[in-house]
């Protein structure tokens, strides 16, 4: 895959435009680029945070669970499989206890027995709790027949959820969803456990309201949660604008601080982590994977199970089993893209043939890990990309992953509408999509999406581009530098950690773990080789192209990086993370 590196203006940020004088000039160019304008815009107090009002039906949501939580009705949570969804049942569980209900209890599918969300089988097995109120976190949106089993068993249902809807809308006694019909909320991107936050927010209100007598005579303080909401907002990947930043600033805040839930705790020591620098970074590719492994191999109630425990020997344990599965996970992985990408060599493509939307489909694949195999399989090919494995009952389950410019379950409904009956259901966000087919039906559909990715896209969207922060001096490659950038965030989808550009001489290159290729390089100031920087520094580039690297031969090579601090035996040192790699 050919890729081309642009950058962002690195001009300075214009004269009499308002951002501090005090931050460090680097600063003010990468918050100016990511559209900061004001010092307003860098607020990330919780003062700073949309009022949960906007939001349709929260009104009548909170009415539903304060007089559930009064009257000691019996409360189920029913979650996802996710770490989205996972976060979300805990936080809901142990805020709606923490306010005095009396009976609450969780309920998340099993991916391989129910598949997602608030299914007529999943009604099923919630009845026999008894539940006079079910309550969805992170899924509901597209429940139609699951929910009309749920209130003709005499429940009373309240859907929170974050995915977009589609033509048809459950019967629920209350809905909240920042993205359905006539929601005012601006802040359309809010994660699943970002929505249940805000409706918590408003049953504490109208709990106060009544003089409802709380545990411990005091409302509970919400923002005890909000290491839950950190966690579960940067797991699902949504754009980190103004809420999101002050919502994931603060859950890592108090993470940083000691004042977490045990099992993320136990996560971190697990993932070796230093506390006390967490970052959002650290949520995305330490945390999340082993949490999600839970949902993706087994069951996500080890997960949520150790998200609610108070027990710190209990919450190492779980934490050292979703490791163990963790690991599991990866090894499955790496054989099903060794056998993805055997799959691609067969069919003999080119740049030019290579079709525009990508589906695979294996009938050994395992239903647990097909999403991230098709994220790896976009990330190399550059094509947005469907990866299905066998389901029950003669259907397969995909995963899809997009690219920038094609908005995913916009083009299933486009594929969905101009041919009935062909996907049996679907639904999503616009990057990421979920999806069921039957199999006799996959070469069709398969043709299909390539056709209507090809009608959504220009052929120049489909060449991949590396969007960097441009060249940074040689003397700015340093500790502080990547310190104070670590310090600057929470970066991530949306407001994206700064990566730079630049020339390098190779000192040392050698393979790691089999695939990763460690360096010693020293920064080229200009085009010349003999205009040197300030010194030797380690870099790192994961899951290199084993045919090309390493290149004893190539000394000089540009790298695509970001600054990283590396913890080594109580030592810090400055790491390049290198994100792309060629020769010079």
């Amino acid at each position: 895959m050919s890729i081309t590196i642009r950058r962002r203006s690195s001009e300075p940020v214009p004269d009499g435009m308002a951002l501090p004088d005090s931050l460090h000039p680097l600063l003010q160019r990468l918050y100016w680029s990511r559209g900061i304008r004001t010092p307003e815009d860098l607020e990330l107090n919780v003062k700073g945070l949309v009022d949960w009002h906007s939001l349709k039906d929260i009104d009548r949501a909170k009415s539903v669970i304060a007089n559930a939580v009064v009257e000691g009705q019996r409360i189920l949570i029913v979650g996802d499989f996710d770490v989205d969804g996972a976060t979300s049942s805990a936080l809901a569980l142990l805020a709606l206890r923490a306010m005095g209900a009396a009976s609450v209890d969780y309920l998340v599918p099993n991916r391989f027995g129910f598949g997602y969300g608030l299914t007529p089988g999943l009604v099923d097995i919630a009845r026999q709790r008894s539940p006079d109120l079910l309550i969805t976190v992170d899924n509901g949106i597209s429940s139609i027949d699951g929910v009309a089993a749920a209130v003709d068993a005499g429940m009373k249902v309240v859907i929170t959820d974050h995915h977009l809807p589609g033509d048809e809308i459950p019967a629920a006694d209350a809905i909240v969803n920042p993205n359905q019909s006539g929601c005012s909320f601006p802040c359309k991107s809010t994660a699943g456990v970002g929505v249940i936050f805000y409706v918590i927010c408003a049953v504490r209100q109208a709990l106060i309201e009544r003089s409802w007598s709380f545990p411990h005579n005091s409302p509970p303080k919400l923002a005890d949660f909000l290491d839950l909401v950190a966690l579960g907002t940067v797991a699902d990947v949504v754009p980190l604008e103004s809420n999101n930043r002050i919502l994931v600033h603060q859950g890592i805040k108090r993470i940083r601080a000691g004042c977490s839930r045990p099992g993320i705790l136990a996560l971190i020591d697990m993932a070796g982590k230093p506390l006390s620098l967490l970052s959002a970074t650290d949520l995305a590719f330490a945390l999340a994977p082993r949490l999600n492994a839970a949902g993706r191999l087994d069951d996500m109630s080890k997960g949520i199970e150790l998200l609610i425990t108070d027990d710190c020997d209990r919450a190492r344990q779980l934490a050292t089993e979703l490791d163990a599965l963790n690991r599991e996970r990866r090894d499955i992985e790496g054989h099903m893209k060794d056998e993805a990408m055997a799959l691609m060599a067969r069919l003999q493509l080119n740049r030019s043939s290579l079709p525009s939307g990508l589906a695979l489909f294996h009938e050994q694949w395992h239903q647990g890990v097909i999403g991230i195999l098709a994220a790896r399989i976009k990330e190399h090919y550059y094509r947005p990309t469907v990866v299905f494995a066998p389901g029950a009952n003669g259907e397969i389950k995909g995963s899809a992953r997009s690219i920038p410019g094609l908005h995913l379950r916009d083009a299933l409904g486009v594929v969905a509408a101009r041919h009935p009956g062909l996907i049996v259901k679907f639904g999503g966000h616009a990057m990421a999509a979920g999806l069921t087919l039957r199999q006799e039906d996959f070469p069709r559909f398969a043709k299909l999406f390539d056709q209507t990715v090809q009608e959504i896209l220009k052929p120049e969207q489909l060449e991949a581009v590396l969007v960097t922060d441009g060249e940074l001096q040689a003397d700015h490659i340093s500790l502080d530098t990547a310190e104070l950038i670590r310090e600057s965030g929470p970066w991530g989808q949306g407001f994206p950690e700064p990566l730079f550009d630049g020339l390098f001489l190779i000192e040392q290159q050698r393979l790691v773990g089999g695939k990763h290729l460690k360096m010693v390089v020293v920064p080229c100031s200009g085009n010349a080789p003999e205009e040197i920087g300030h010194g030797s520094i380690e870099a790192i580039c994961f899951s290199v192209d084993l045919q090309m690297w390493p290149q004893p031969q190539v000394d000089r090579v540009r790298l695509v990086y970001r600054l990283a601090v590396n913890h080594y035996r109580g030592r810090r040192t400055v790491q390049l993370i290198g994100d792309h790699i060629e020769p010079a």
